[in-house]
């Protein structure tokens, strides 16, 4: 099991429509960075994601899964970028939001402070914990 954090500006995909997408889960597509596009390479099925509010927010809302691994994406007309499908796990009972991470010295090193403008990135186990436990989950 490996563990990661989508980004998603909430105006234009929010968990509360990955909700909505119900059991058959949502393409995450649109990735044209090709570290990040690496990264959705890696995902396998049943790894878990962190879902994340970026520009509006800055918070991890929610929790996703991967259920569908790697594919060309189909909003890629260049035929170079994968998508994979998410659903909805569930939402933070309380989101856990950027400020609060930074101040975590033991969450400095990840990507989310230190390459703030990759939309899919590696979480550690470690860190996974430390953040389910931020949010009390």
């Amino acid at each position: 099991m490996q563990y990661w954090l989508l980004k998603s500006e909430p105006d234009v995909w929010s968990i509360d429509q990955q909700k909505k997408a119900g059991v058959k889960g949502a393409p995450w597509d649109g990735v044209r960075n090709y570290q990040a596009a690496k990264n959705l390479k890696s995902m396998k099925k049943g790894d878990l994601c962190f879902f994340y509010h970026s520009n509006i927010g800055k918070e991890i809302v929610g929790i996703v899964e991967v259920i569908k691994e790697a594919y060309l994406d189909k909003t890629d007309k260049s035929g170079r970028f994968v998508a994979v499908t998410v659903k909805f796990k569930n939402k933070l009972p309380s989101p856990i939001t950027l400020e609060t991470i930074k101040k975590s010295k033991e969450l400095s090193h990840l990507a989310l402070i230190k390459q703030s403008r990759l939309s899919v990135m590696p979480i550690d186990s470690k860190s996974w914990k430390i953040l389910n436990n931020m949010s009390k989950v």
